[in-house]
């Protein structure tokens, strides 16, 4: 080997080395304890369990005074079993969440809800207000956003 054929490979190592050591500490720089100008977003699209995990862990935790009949993470289904509030014993409600899409948006989540109230002996069937879902939906979604928002540190 010529002597300017061996140098040309030492400045190419040390032009590689260099640029590698240059790319790493731009990699370490980014995930330093220090916060740049730019701002941190969580993702809106999480899915480790087969659904939205924000709407998933929303809806569990506004459901969770209910007790669960079914809950499919894959499917993105809960359904409640019929509570009777204490306040109210002559009226149950039924609830169930669908989740529809792996994105936090507010079209991904569908709420449906069963109410009956006591006929002597017997439930019967009673109509269930849209507020009543609407503000469930609202307070999933809510939830839902303040979970993706914490999961980066407020």
């Amino acid at each position: 080997m010529t002597g300017s054929t061996k140098t040309g490979l030492l400045r190419a190592r040390k032009v590689a080395t260099v640029t590698v050591c240059a790319l790493a500490a731009l990699a370490v720089s980014g995930c330093g304890g220090k916060k740049n100008d730019l701002a941190v977003v969580a993702p809106s699209q999480v899915t480790t369990i087969g659904v939205n995990s924000y709407l998933w862990r929303a809806s569990l935790d506004t459901l969770s005074f209910m007790p669960l009949l079914q809950s499919d993470s894959s499917g993105g289904v809960i359904i409640t079993d019929w509570y009777a509030n204490p306040k109210q014993p002559g009226e149950r409600m039924k609830v169930s969440v669908a989740i529809l899409d792996r994105d936090l948006r507010a079209d991904a989540l569908r709420v449906t809800a069963l109410r009956q109230i006591r006929q002597g002996a017997d439930w019967v069937a009673a109509p269930v207000e849209a507020a009543t879902v609407q503000k469930l939906e609202d307070i999933i979604l809510t939830r839902a956003r303040d979970l993706r928002r914490d999961s980066v540190g407020g």
